[in-house]
């Protein structure tokens, strides 16, 4: 492929690239980190209260956590396509991609809300068969579950605002709502202010709450000059071939986020299964990892987008520059925050009222996933920023399918429950699917089937 002129070889040479890469990084780690914060919020004050109401609430909250990864099929392809699209300037096939995103999460919103709120019993049997445990999650999913009515239609809207060049008002808006969750929480769980404690269920309310105020945000802004806002009345209106371009775009990321997403609750199912002490540990880690992934998952988002914007005007020699040097960051960034990870270690264990049991398997834990957090940091860049921002979305599925299905889970399930391993040994197991990963998603990355330019012309619409 003959190299377009003025593209530098230099990692950090291209000045234009890192202005762009950071003004859509920062918030939107900035944002990652934000909505990691409330589950950190809800361990940390949890935690203070009891264990058993921390290891509870995150149990719980694996329901939204796998409502999320059928969020994120329709708010990734809006996200792909909307950012080739937007690289053109089409209005009208932008307003399409909106609604159809709304209509696709209302319905997911739907399912996912009120299983919650009239069977929290018979889901919280998925993740554990402690009754403590389980009666503590259900008055969670019960409160929870209203919340989870409301979160796809904000996704959306603030999808459309990172795609459409308002990816800092995405992230204030999250931001906000992640203030006024975190300290709702601190009010609603001690009682503070002359409330009431409510333990696990002032969790629950409080994110509802937030919720409330980043749907309402949302919408308001959303009709602000220069900002993008659906055409209600063109909300059930088919554009074919669009249709068409989504589902296939749309069905690998659903396969992967299913594969994914039902695998992390897998493994957090097989940890709630090992005991108290094990899920309790579990619990935190999950925190620290989410926390530590936020900047892998800004420099993705960002990529995403400005290879999609290359794509959609058919610069394909940019494009692949800019896969190259985000590939290059993506190492970087993963040797970074296993080291942050590590290093963190004393100050977790002071945050949390464990038993000296948990505390032993949260830092073995911790180690772990320092070393875990490499091959997810390469990944989330090059697989979710890289081959999905050029609509390369297959991939991700084979390898989920062999390396989390194939090999990680069967080898945590008999760990676990037939070998009866050390509850390290199985967590380490959990974490093989993303180191391993690492040589096949290089050889993938070298074939540069990635680069494709998704958009069609109006009138063919």
């Amino acid at each position: 492929m003959r190299r377009e002129k003025g593209i530098k070889r230099g990692l950090f040479s291209d000045q234009a690239f890192n202005r762009k890469l950071i003004s859509l990084t920062l918030p939107m780690a900035l944002q990652s980190l934000m909505l990691a914060a409330v589950a950190a919020a809800d361990a940390i004050m949890l935690g203070r209260l009891d264990q058993n109401s921390m290891s509870a609430v995150s149990l719980a909250t694996q329901i939204q956590f796998v409502m999320n990864m059928f969020l994120a099929a329709v708010t990734s392809t809006g996200s792909i396509l909307g950012a080739q699209y937007w690289g053109i300037q089409d209005k009208e096939t932008l307003d399409d991609i909106f609604n159809m995103m709304l209509r696709l999460a209302v319905v997911v919103d739907l399912f996912f809300g009120l299983a919650c709120i009239f069977s929290p019993g018979i889901l919280m049997q998925f993740f554990t068969n402690d009754e403590v445990l389980a009666s503590i999650g259900c008055s969670y999913l019960r409160i929870a579950g209203w919340s989870y009515l409301l979160t796809g239609i904000s996704q959306v809207y603030l999808t459309m605002m990172k795609i459409s060049e308002h990816a800092g008002t995405s992230a204030l808006i999250s931001s906000t709502a992640v203030v006024i969750n975190i300290v709702c929480n601190a009010i609603l769980i001690f009682g503070l202010l002359g409330f009431p404690s409510f333990g696990a269920r002032g969790a629950a309310m409080a994110t509802l709450l937030s919720r409330i105020v980043e749907l309402v945000w949302s919408v308001v802004c959303s009709f602000r000059k220069r900002y993008l806002h659906p055409n209600l009345a063109r909300f059930f209106h088919r554009n074919a071939l669009l249709s068409k371009d989504f589902v296939r775009i749309a069905m690998p990321i659903l396969g992967a986020s299913l594969l994914w997403g039902v695998g992390f609750t897998s493994y957090t199912a097989i940890m709630g299964h090992l005991g108290q002490d094990a899920a309790a540990a579990n619990s935190v880690a999950a925190v620290v990892r989410d926390l530590t992934c936020c900047m892998c998952n800004g420099v993705a988002g960002a990529g995403a987008i400005l290879l999609g914007n290359e794509l959609g005007q058919g610069k394909l020699d940019t494009a692949k520059d800019y896969g190259i040097r985000l590939m290059k960051m993506a190492f970087l960034i993963g040797i970074l925050t296993c080291l942050i990870v590590i290093a963190v270690i004393p100050l977790v264990l002071r945050f949390y009222k464990l038993t000296p049991n948990a505390a032993e398997l949260l830092t073995g834990m911790l180690v772990i996933t320092g070393f875990y957090m490499i091959g997810r940091c390469v990944n989330t860049v090059i697989i979710n920023g890289i081959f999905d921002g050029g609509g390369d979305t297959k991939f991700d599925v084979y390898s989920l399918a062999v390396m989390m299905w194939g090999i990680a889970i069967p080898t945590a399930l008999l760990g676990a429950f037939v070998f009866r391993w050390p509850i390290l040994a199985v967590y380490a197991c959990t974490c093989l699917d993303e180191v391993g990963k690492i040589p096949w998603v290089m050889v993938h990355f070298r074939k540069y089937r990635w680069l494709k330019n998704l958009t069609r012309k109006r009138e063919a619409g």
